[in-house]
């Protein structure tokens, strides 16, 4: 009937509020609360015949690692729904330290096979993969719930570049191009969430700076990367007569030169998923270690995640391979502001 009357917080801008075609609950300092309306919501189809598909908005960190064991119950529940995991990672939310930043979510949200798991920086994709999330939960009623981080930041938010919309969904696409010369040393630069700008600002220190081209890629989503990339080695194992199946990392990767270089907001081991499938030589930054309270640029440095590490991380991956020599390595460490004898963040 919609609402019918008016509740006791009426003057707040988040006051309780019903609809016909919704509803707003604010659950307050109670995530076993929240979950549980959450999986009400989300079973609300099965239980009651009416088909709802909630949105669960909260800081990320205060996501799976609180309740956990409530989103693998939901899963087993066959829930629907989008769980929002505000304020994500672990150098975005600046000045809360260690108790509010999140540098492992997504690989707690890995381990649920009906959790389809996104670390967007743009609107334009986030809009993509809520559009498909309600296609698959409400037009075709697969039983799956989605988790999606989102930013703390205000940034310049581009038009989706034409095409991009598959590789969004896939979880990788190329973002930019070098716009340098072919003959030029080359890197593949892959980044996702809240250090895909970092990692945008890496690519151009190294073609301004440095002279080497590197190809900006990304990856919305590097657990349904390794989920593909599992499949289609499945897909070989059982039908060996047949030509390999490739993953679409390695698809994507086949005619690019250079070495590789991931970072994100996350501990190494959310990129590391897809090493796997990358057939060259792969580099993983992330944010392993406690937070720390800081400006989000200190935080980025102190986790060797900005820009500047990125940027010596793909010069040291050329050198290795021989591309340039290490000398030149030695001499951007000056330039990119970058003290050798830094602690180790994991250590400190």
């Amino acid at each position: 009937m919609g609402q019918l009357y008016e509740p006791v917080d009426a003057e707040q801008l988040m006051s309780y509020r019903e609809a016909k075609d919704g509803q707003i609950l604010e659950e307050g300092i109670n995530e076993a609360g929240a979950m549980s309306s959450f999986i009400a919501a989300g079973t609300a189809y099965a239980n009651h015949g009416i088909n709802l598909i909630p949105f669960y908005c909260f800081y990320s960190m205060f996501g799976f690692q609180r309740t956990g064991d409530f989103a693998w119950a939901g899963a087993d529940m066959r829930m629907r729904g989008f769980l929002m995991g505000g304020t994500a990672g672990r150098t975005t939310l600046a000045g809360e330290g260690l108790q509010h930043q999140d540098g492992h979510s997504h690989l707690l949200a890995a381990n649920i096979p009906t959790c389809v798991a996104y670390d967007p920086t743009f609107a334009y994709e986030m809009a993509v993969i809520i559009q498909e999330g309600l296609r698959r939960m409400v037009t075709q009623r697969e039983d799956v719930f989605y988790y999606i981080t989102m930013m703390n930041e205000n940034y310049a938010q581009p038009a989706m570049p034409e095409g991009a919309a598959p590789g969004i969904l896939k979880g990788l696409y190329l973002l930019r191009e070098s716009r340098i010369g072919a003959d030029r040393p080359r890197v593949q630069l892959l980044g996702s969430g809240a250090i895909l700008r970092e990692v945008l600002a890496a690519a151009d220190l190294l073609e301004n700076e440095f002279g080497v081209a590197a190809d900006l890629w990304s990856a919305t989503s590097f657990t349904e990367l390794r989920r593909e990339g599992l499949g289609a080695e499945r897909w070989s194992l059982l039908h060996p007569a047949e030509p390999r199946r490739p993953s679409f990392v390695e698809t994507c990767l086949a005619n690019r030169k250079g070495p590789v270089v991931a970072a994100t907001d996350y501990v190494r081991l959310y990129a590391d998923q897809i090493r796997p499938f990358v057939s060259r030589r792969y580099v993983v930054l992330g944010t392993d270690g406690f937070g720390r309270s800081d400006r989000r640029n200190q935080l980025r440095h102190f986790f060797e995640v900005d820009r500047g590490f990125i940027a010596l991380a793909a010069l040291k991956a050329l050198a290795d391979e021989g591309a340039i020599p290490a000398s030149q390595v030695s001499a951007a460490l000056p330039k990119l502001g970058i003290d050798p004898e830094k602690p180790d963040p994991t250590r400190v």
